[in-house]
C-alpha cells in the first residue's frame, strides 16, 4: 500500500528530494505521491524516508 498526503501539507517540498523512487511530485496545493510508484522505501530504509522528513506530519497511509 502506497502513502498519502493529506491536505494539512504546508507545500514545503521537504519530502520530495527524499523519496528514493521518485514517487513524489509537486501538486496544485499540496505534494502528490504516486502510488504506482511509491515502495513505502521497502528496500532502501526501514521507514519511508518523506514521513521522516514532513514537518507537517501528513504523510499517512493510504
Amino acid at each position: 500500500m502506497a502513502l498519502y498526503i493529506t491536505e494539512e501539507c504546508t507545500y514545503c517540498g521537504a519530502c520530495e528530494p527524499d523519496c528514493p523512487v521518485n514517487a513524489i511530485s509537486a501538486g496544485d496545493d499540496v505534494y502528490i505521491i504516486d502510488a504506482a510508484t511509491c515502495t513505502e522505501c521497502v528496500g532502501y530504509s526501514d521507514t519511508p524516508a518523506c514521513s521522516a522528513v514532513c514537518p507537517a506530519e501528513c504523510i499517512v497511509q493510504g
